[in-house]
């Protein structure tokens, strides 16, 4: 056995790693804290009204009902939806990210959230259900 072999072999009397010190070795690096994730508020919204961004290659405005309110949110979906099949579709929203212009004039009051696949397909996060706009996200 060399040197090499020894450095990597653990001591005898040595304690077996706990399931914790295991799960916490095999976490990326870009992970963050629950305290961190537990302040994102996502609710669910339903589209009211959706149309092309003019002069805009992905974006679609979207007026969408969070229940006790309604907000703009611009979303890089166009090349994905029609403004038509989003019109009373219940969607997963960030409702605490500030406000933020994404082109010029135009405001983002939150964010849908989507997932793509590696082949570019991308689907709006959906309720399996329909529920109430406004339902809280857990």
């Amino acid at each position: 056995m060399t040197q090499a072999d020894l450095s990597q072999t653990p001591a005898p009397d040595a304690p077996a790693p706990t399931p914790l010190a295991a799960a916490v070795a095999a976490v990326p690096t870009n992970t963050i804290q629950y305290d961190d994730f537990a302040k994102v508020q996502l609710r669910v919204g339903t589209i009211k009204q959706a149309e092309a961004v003019p002069k805009s290659k992905k974006l679609m405005r979207l007026q969408v009902d969070l229940g006790d309110e309604s907000r703009q949110i611009l979303a890089g979906i166009k090349e994905h939806y029609t403004p038509e099949a989003l019109v009373g579709k219940q969607i997963v929203v960030v409702v605490n990210l500030a406000p933020r212009e994404v082109i010029k004039g135009e405001v983002s009051n939150g964010m849908l959230l989507a997932a793509s696949d590696v082949s570019g397909k991308l689907c709006v996060v959906s309720p399996s259900d329909v529920i109430a706009s406004g339902a809280t996200v857990r």
